[in-house]
């Protein structure tokens, strides 16, 4: 239960980096901290959610669905 509590909490962060991304794209505030910054931090924190994905899948602490219904 605390490995989904993780990826949920790393989702909800990459969520927050993108909307963070948009909100300084749309003022456009040449002094304040560039966008991609925070784009960078979401594609770096996506590769860790895939990396811990494939770790617990192949450790046995999440398993798959079988049938999606």
């Amino acid at each position: 239960m605390l490995i989904k509590l993780l990826l949920i909490a790393l989702l909800l962060f990459i969520v927050f980096n993108l909307f963070r991304a948009l909100w300084l794209m749309l003022k456009n505030d040449p002094e304040k901290v560039s966008m991609s910054k925070f784009l960078g931090r979401r594609v770096f924190v996506s590769v860790i959610v895939l990396l811990f994905i494939v770790l617990a899948l192949s450790m046995g602490w999440i398993s798959p669905q079988q049938r999606p219904y």
